[in-house]
């Protein structure tokens, strides 16, 4: 039972999320998997790393953040961690943007930093054109001298986006589909999140390739062993099923002995019961605690190095300092504690090892087939980019 009261409005899950429960509920398997491998140079090769970031990362849909990060009109974000300048805006009507965070005039970025900003107007720190939160070009000195230059075609160039669900994805590609963004958006919705609060964000700078800290979170076959300090006692005895949402897994650990009581179609004793995670492509990672929600994004920098960038998302803002202990300290046992210290320092162990060349290609057993699913989604993705 958590320390701190938190009432959730009446929800339903999905009928996906509700099949998964009940697969649990009757001891059935749906991810149920054979022995298997995966080539340990798809770690380790830098140029099977270009082909996926031409292929994945500069093509599919992506998470940049939660809604919950900007959550009032006028407010803007710089975002350069995807390897572009990213500026992303909430504009007088609610509506998200995504822009390149650059001027129309010489080039020059628009907003500095990488925190959140109260921004009505964006102001070029060089010659002060003036752009709206919306992208418009509003204002800029001495228009005299531009005498050909029409305002209505300077705007900051925009970047496909979408808000679901309780998140801001964006595309570096034009035309995307973001179909499964929405179907994702539907379970999201589900849990919430939409309505949750902004609590805490760290960025991680993890030693290993973006899909060995993603293996962690395709499998329950560690959680006893490597979180046994940290969170394993709650798993040790779930039951574990999973699906898919387009090139999406969706899994469900249950605790069997608990679910006899539970109303399965109430999201608040659902969540009490079963813990779902989702692991999207490209690499991102949603994580409904009992009482609080973890984004984790991923953007790789190079085959062994990424960006990981943790969000805490809560029902209500703390008001009594009982509250604000709750969350100090579920933030401090997942972010510091089990990723940082247990799943990112497996995925650069697991770097190290593999990059010596000893292990030619990793053995999978038949809990980790979450893995090998995950990487035939990349395959697959590698694919039709030829």
């Amino acid at each position: 039972m958590s320390a701190v009261d938190t009432t959730y409005p009446a929800r339903r899950p999905t009928d996906g999320m509700l099949a998964l429960a009940k697969d649990i509920e009757a001891n059935h398997k749906r991810d149920a998997a054979e022995q298997s491998t995966v080539p340990a140079h798809v770690y380790t090769d830098p140029e099977y790393w270009e082909r996926e970031k031409a292929a994945i990362y500069d093509c599919l849909p992506q998470i940049l953040c939660p809604s919950a990060l900007l959550p009032d009109a006028g407010m803007a974000l710089p975002h350069d961690a995807t390897g572009r300048p990213l500026l992303i805006t909430r504009d007088a009507q609610g509506l998200v943007h995504v822009f390149l965070n650059v001027c129309r005039h010489r080039g020059t970025r628009l907003v500095e930093g990488v925190e959140v900003c109260a921004a009505k107007k964006l102001v070029c720190p060089y010659h002060a054109w003036t752009y709206s939160v919306d992208g418009r070009l509003l204002a800029l000195p001495r228009p005299d001298t531009f005498p050909d230059l029409d305002k209505a075609d300077n705007g900051l160039i925009e970047l496909p986006s979408i808000e679901t669900g309780g998140l801001i994805w964006f595309c570096p590609k034009e035309n995307p589909d973001f179909s499964y963004a929405e179907k994702l958006g539907e379970d999201f919705d589900a849990l919430g999140m939409g309505e949750q609060h902004f609590y805490r964000r760290k960025l991680h700078k993890v030693k290993g390739n973006w899909k060995l800290i993603m293996d962690a979170f395709l499998e329950s076959y560690h959680v006893t062993r490597l979180h046994a300090q940290t969170i394993g006692p709650f798993f040790k005895d779930g039951v574990t099923s999973g699906d898919m949402i387009g090139p999406h897994s969706r899994a469900a650990v249950g605790r069997l002995e608990e679910m006899e009581s539970v109303d399965l179609t109430d999201m608040a004793q659902l969540r009490r019961v079963v813990t779902f995670a989702y692991q999207l492509l490209p690499g991102a990672l949603i994580i409904p605690s009992p009482d609080y929600i973890n984004v984790m994004v991923m953007m790789p920098q190079a085959h062994d190095l990424t960006l990981v960038e943790d969000f805490m998302l809560i029902p209500e803002l703390p008001k009594t300092e009982k509250a604000r202990d709750h969350w100090e300290r579920s933030w401090a046992l997942l972010d510091g504690g089990v990723f940082a210290s247990e799943d990112f320092r497996a995925a650069e162990l697991g770097q190290q090892g593999l990059s010596t060349g000893a292990v030619p290609e990793l053995t999978l057993g038949t809990m980790e087939g979450g893995i090998r699913r995950y990487h035939e989604t990349v395959e697959e993705a590698l694919r039709a980019a030829n």
